[in-house]
This record gives C-alpha cells, structure tokens and sequence, in this order.
C-alpha cells in the first residue's frame, strides 16, 4: 500500500488552481465528446449494477437475511456502513457513480494534458462528495453522537472554530511538538547566518570524523528538519554517526521584506555562500555535497554556476570552480520534461498570472507566496488521506487526531519570495531551460550542468508523483561525472526517510541498483537488482571513499572566524508562516 506521506516538491500552483481545475472540467466536457460506444457501454453497465444494488437493498429493507456487502473501501470500513442497509445502499451508489465517472473522464478524447486535467478534476469532486463527508448520511459518526449525547458534535465544532482560526484543517496534534525539543534535536550549532539561511553544524558522534566534511541543502519550501524528526529517523544524525562532520543549510522563511528576492539570490547567498562558509570552517578545498528535491535543482544550479566563473577565467582553482567532490541529489528534478501530477497546473497563463501578481513585473510590487497556500494544495493531491480524512474524524466524530511527527512538519508551511518562485516555475516546469547547456543565465553566468565534474549520487523513490523516478533518471545524461542512481520503494518522503532497521525488528523497504545506466529508466529497472531494506547503506558505502582519511574530530564547532551563534535548530526554523 502507498504510503498517504505529504509531498515536499514546490507546488507551481496555489489551492484556487484546483477550483479553478473542476470549472475548466465542466468547460471541456461540453467541447468535447466522449465516443458513442463507450457511453453506451458505461451505460448498460451502470444501469446494471444499479440494479443490482437496489435489489439488494429492497432485499434486505425487507427482512431477508442476505449478507451485508463488502464496499471494499476504508471510508466504510466501519460495521454501521454495512449493517445498515440505507447506508450500505448509499456507500454502493457513491462508488459506483464513482467508477463511472472516471471512466467517463478516461474516455474524454482530447490531449494528454486536458485528459490529465479532467481526471484530476473529477476525482477532487468524487473525493467531496463522498457520503462520509457528511454528517446526515455517516452512520459511523450519527451512532457515536448518539452514544456520547452530543457531546462528539460539540466537540467536533470546538475542532472547526479551533481550525479556522489556525487557517487549515489539524492533521495532527500540534501542541505535543516543539522544535529543538522532541523535532529537530540532533546536537549542534547554528556557525554562520545572513538574510537567506542559518547554516548549522552538528557536534560529532565519533571520535574521529572524514576530512572532507557534509553539506545538506534542503529544500526552501519546507523547513529542514524533515531530515531530522526523530533520532530513530533522523538522516541527519545517521550521517553524523557514519562520521562525516555535518553542516546543514535552515532556511529563513521570508516575510514580507524578502518578497523582492530572487532565483539568483538564493543561489549566490543562499547555496554558494554556503559552499564557501563550510570550506573556510573546515579549511578543506572540497566538500561533499547533498541536495534533496529544489534544494537539489539549488544545489547543482550553484554548482553549475561555479564551474562556468572557473571556466571563464582560466584561473580559478579547484576551490573555487569545482568545490564538490561529490554529490548527491534525492527525489530531484533537472530535466522537467515529466513533472508528474504537478504538469496539469502549468501552462502559459498560469504562469504569466502568477508573474503579474507576485513576480518582479507586479503592479503593485513583489509578493511572496504563502505557505499555507501551498500546504492547501499539497494535501489536495491526496485530498481522502490529508483532508477528508481529518474532516471525518476531527469534526463529524469530534476526535482530535493523533501526534504524528511528520504531519507537524508537513504543517508547518513556509513562504516564498514571488520573483523567485516565478523565476523558478517559467524556466523549469514550464520551458525546461535547465537541461539545455548555456539556455539560462544565473548570477551572470551561463548554466551548463555537464560543467560539473564531481561524481554524483541520484536516488528517486519508485512511487514518487512528484518527482516520478524516471524523471529523476532523467538527470543522469546532464551530469558528466562518474555516476550513480539507486531506486527506493515508496513515495516522496517515505523514500528518503527510511532508515536501516534495527534487529529484531525486520527491514521496511526494498531498494534496487544496476551498475548500467541504459538511455532508457525502464531498462535500467528491467537489468537492476532488489535488496531487502534501507538504501542509506548504500549510499553510505558510495559516500566513503569520497570523504578523505579519518583525523580527530573537531573539539569546537565552527571556527575562530565562523564562531557558534545559539545552537540548533537555530530561531530561523521556528518561524511560523
């Protein structure tokens, strides 16, 4: 079973797209017709088993003993749905209109892109309209009121006035976390910060550590501690175990005096500064390098962007044109010719709306992009698991949902800056300029990302729909080093975050690896070998002749130049949007 895991990829759309996704449904089935014998066919077959239900119910509303159904759906998992004929009867129709409609949406004849946007259409209007939803027709969430005196139906409208306050539907208990407390608690401190990021160094867990040392770039629409939940989970502590001494980039989350910055600000004081401070704190020419989802698509852009100011000049070092040696780049996208599910949202008039609201050309000025706008339709791509779930339970039951670390996390949204993120959505889901050598400019320099020499780690998650693993594959070709690509099981987050299993307990996932790296993603699969368990041995094993020789740990973090400031998380992770 997938896992119902929130995304972490930049959404180019904001929660109005996915109303604006069900109107233009409507538009295009009446421009368009569904062939003549596949109406007949869905007909006859939905006026059949409508028939069939209805007998059934008329069966059982009559005293006879005929078995309760099987709906085969967890909405109506509960026993009252089945033991209850006019529920049961309700939950039937539902899923066979249901059924009928995405067939309807499957047989709309049209292009690629408006067949995915009626599908997504119909399926967040068959997702609402479940009968579950609804206090009137859920016997799970009648039965309880009954039990409890209404007491579930107070408390379920506490829940819904406590939320529109917050301004989102609670996917978890909030008030259980606290970051640098029980998320977020690797030991370190924060060595060096400007008005883009904290960089924070974490205190070693070994008594001697890799003379090449580690820097992780997150991405810069969620906060960083996805890498550090817990210490069980934590990628980030797993690291500082193997003995790489650990720097990590925090993003700021931007307020209103960062709404004018850019793509190039974020790439030169963003990651490039960070490239620098990490050298000058080790005193070490290069420095390995991790970039996971944008931050990656950050990270190699940065990257690219130093090797053409070395290549221009003749004259520039290794430090300083070719800084990395090595990289790795998790669920990252660099050629965007697949976006996945996120490609129904882009077009020429999405982007240029965005461009004349928040982006640098605004009338009015720059905006930023509201996390909480992006949250909303993060959890309206997987609106039964993320929204109507908490619905159901937090206000038609009146129960408050379970703590859950990483739905914490997947609240706790961050802002962009507009001229960044438009930057960002036109030149890379919308014309795919990155892949092409010398097609853009960044920080006043030609991008080409066969410039980059250090060998490269590119992992992808099999069941990634934000980053769909052959995409990802897709970067092997840009990238000119030795390389790697390791496959994981799961989705977007799931797939990163898995770590190796600890005995007795056995391992999670599956991983897969193929020392080819065909033209074709599906050959790779088709030629690669299944392991049992994490891939972050492998990755390590990869890692480790790339680090240097093993010398003392540091006794102090930073440097006489780069001194501690507070200590991790640091303040600019706890910054709410």
């Amino acid at each position: 079973m997938k896992s119902p895991l929130p995304p972490s990829n930049p959404l180019p759309v904001d929660a109005a797209a996915i109303g604006a996704a069900v109107g233009e449904f409507w538009k295009t089935v009446s421009d368009l017709r569904l062939p003549v014998p596949k109406v007949h066919e869905l007909q006859g077959d939905y006026l059949k088993t409508a028939a069939e239900v209805w007998n059934q119910t008329l069966h059982r509303l009559g005293g006879a003993s005929d078995p309760a159904p099987s709906l085969g759906d967890r909405r109506f998992a509960a026993s009252e749905w089945a033991q209850n004929p006019a529920a049961a009867y309700a939950a039937q129709m539902y899923l066979l209109n249901a059924r009928t409609l995405m067939q309807m949406a499957d047989a709309v004849q049209g292009d690629a892109k408006t067949r995915a946007r009626i599908r997504f259409a119909v399926q967040q209007w068959i997702d609402a309209s479940s009968p579950s939803n609804f206090l009137a027709f859920n016997p799970e969430a009648l039965n309880k009121a009954l039990e409890t005196k209404g007491e579930s139906i107070a408390t379920g409208l506490q829940h819904l006035v406590a939320d529109l306050q917050k301004g989102h539907v609670s996917q978890t208990d909030e008030t259980v976390f606290e970051i640098g407390r029980n998320v977020a608690t690797t030991e370190g401190s924060v060595v060096f910060e400007n008005e883009y990021f904290q960089l924070l160094e974490y205190k070693p867990l070994t008594a001697r550590v890799h003379e090449r040392p580690m820097l992780f770039v997150p991405p810069c629409i969620n906060k960083y501690y996805i890498l550090d939940l817990q210490p069980a989970n934590s990628l980030i502590r797993w690291t500082v175990e193997q003995g790489h001494r650990t720097f990590v980039v925090s993003w700021r989350n931007p307020d209103a005096s960062m709404a004018g910055r850019t793509w190039d600000d974020y790439i030169e004081e963003g990651a490039i500064r960070a490239i620098r401070t990490v050298q000058a704190i080790s005193g070490r020419e290069t420095i390995n390098t991790l970039g996971f989802c944008v931050g990656g698509t950050i990270l190699a852009t940065a990257l690219a962007v130093l090797a053409a100011r070395g290549g221009r000049s003749g004259k520039a070092g290794v430090a300083e044109s070719q800084p990395a040696a090595s990289v790795t780049l998790l669920t990252t996208l660099l050629d965007f010719a697949d976006t996945g599910i996120l490609d129904i949202f882009v077009d020429e008039a999405s982007v240029r709306l965005r461009e004349m609201t928040i982006g640098a050309q605004a009338p009015h000025g720059p905006g930023l992009l509201k996390g909480k706008e992006l949250a909303t339709t993060f959890s309206f791509l997987r609106p039964n698991d993320l929204v109507w779930n908490y619905v159901v339970g937090n206000y038609l039951k009146g129960e408050a949902p379970p703590p859950f670390d990483l739905l914490y996390w997947n609240g706790d949204s961050t802002n962009l800056p507009g001229p960044m993120y438009c930057w960002y959505l036109r030149n890379t889901y919308l014309e795919n300029r990155l892949k092409v050598p010398g097609a853009l400019t960044v920080c006043g320099e030609k991008v080409d990302l066969g410039r980059i020499k250090a060998p490269v780690f590119v992992y992808a998650s099999r069941e990634d729909h934000i980053v769909p693993w052959t995409a990802a594959y897709a970067s092997i070709p840009l990238l000119k080093g030795k390389r790697k690509f390791v496959l994981g099981a799961s989705g977007h987050i799931a797939g990163v975050i898995n770590p190796p299993a600890k005995p007795p307990k056995p391992s999670k996932r599956s991983h897969w690896t193929n020392a080819e790296l065909p033209a074709d993603a599906q050959a790779w699969l088709d030629g690669a070998t299944e392991h049992p368990g994490s891939w972050w041995p492998e990755w390590s094993a990869w890692l480790e002749p790339l680090s240097g020789r093993l010398v003392n740990a540091p006794r102090s973090l930073g440097s006489a130049k780069f001194k501690p400031i507070e200590p991790a998380p640091g303040r600019y992770v706890k910054v709410k949007a």
